[in-house]
């Protein structure tokens, strides 16, 4: 990095991993990964023109064919889907854990005529925090690969459940990050996701147990994410085990794909009970 990039990362607050950044692996250092700065290049990442363009309307589109209205948008990031779902006619309630980007949400929506619904919650004690229950729950941006330990994603997969309503669906995507750690495809094109044509995001470190990925802005600004490498059929296993009974998994918002292929894996996971054994690992 050069000389000029350490003092604009200096003057926006420098992420902190200590002297070995492969050891830091707790589900509570996220929040010390978004900083400032980062926050505020993250729309540079999204581009959010060009994200609305790739993923068209297929979020909208499941939370009506579910009849949801209410919507808890659990980790929304800067902004982008809680502004297009409430532009849509849905009531959003956004949440983050992450301070800086809570702000940057607010003020995304606001410059769009919004005024944002926000609470600052860690999805741990997301029931505590939470007032009322949701149709849905959308958990977006690979937010979840931010929880380190089983017992915490069952927590937190536990609070989404009781929080949605009898008949509710949560909406939550991953990296395809079996194709990564079995190295087939390559590394992620970013064709739907992490539209902006500056930035460059790639794994710089991956084991079974960490995804450390590095973005890298046009300007030399560098960042970094550790991340927990979920697997596609584990993810889908604890969904069922805590009590979602259908679990429908999209590979790049199609329903038939190659499970090497997509970059991102989408699961709509029913509360609502049925008769049917649906449980399958594909």
């Amino acid at each position: 990095m050069s000389n000029e990039s350490k003092i604009k990362q200096t003057e926006t607050e420098q992420q902190e991993f200590g002297a070995d950044p492969l050891q830091v692996r707790e589900s509570d250092h996220y929040q010390d990964e978004y900083v400032k700065g980062f926050a505020e290049r993250w729309d540079n990442l999204i581009d959010w023109d060009a994200r609305a363009e790739s993923e068209g309307h297929f979020f909208i589109d499941v939370l009506r064919e579910h009849g949801a209205e209410h919507v808890l948008d659990s980790a929304t990031g800067t902004g982008f889907h809680s502004v297009r779902l409430i532009e849509s006619g849905f009531e959003v309630v956004s949440v983050d854990g992450a301070p800086h980007m809570l702000v940057k949400a607010f003020e995304n929506a606001r410059q769009r005529g919004i005024i944002m619904r926000t609470v600052h919650s860690d999805w741990r004690w997301l029931d505590r925090d939470i007032v009322g229950r949701y149709d849905a729950i959308i958990c977006l941006g690979n937010s979840f690969t931010h929880l380190f330990s089983e017992r915490q994603r069952r927590r937190v997969l536990a609070e989404f459940y009781s929080v949605l309503k009898h008949d509710g669906i949560l909406i939550l995507d991953q990296r395809n990050y079996d194709a990564l750690l079995d190295n087939e495809g390559g590394g992620p094109s970013h064709q739907y996701y992490y539209c902006g044509d500056d930035v460059k995001a790639e794994p710089e470190h991956l084991d079974e147990g960490l995804a450390r990925f590095r973005y890298t802005f046009a300007d030399g600004e560098v960042f970094h994410l550790n991340m927990f490498p979920l697997r596609k059929n584990y993810s889908r296993r604890l969904m069922h085990e805590v009590g979602f009974q259908k679990v429908d998994t999209y590979g790049d918002f199609q329903e038939s794909y190659e499970h090497y292929d997509p970059d991102f894996f989408i699961h709509v996971a029913h509360k609502a009970y049925t008769d049917e054994e649906d449980y399958t690992d594909e």
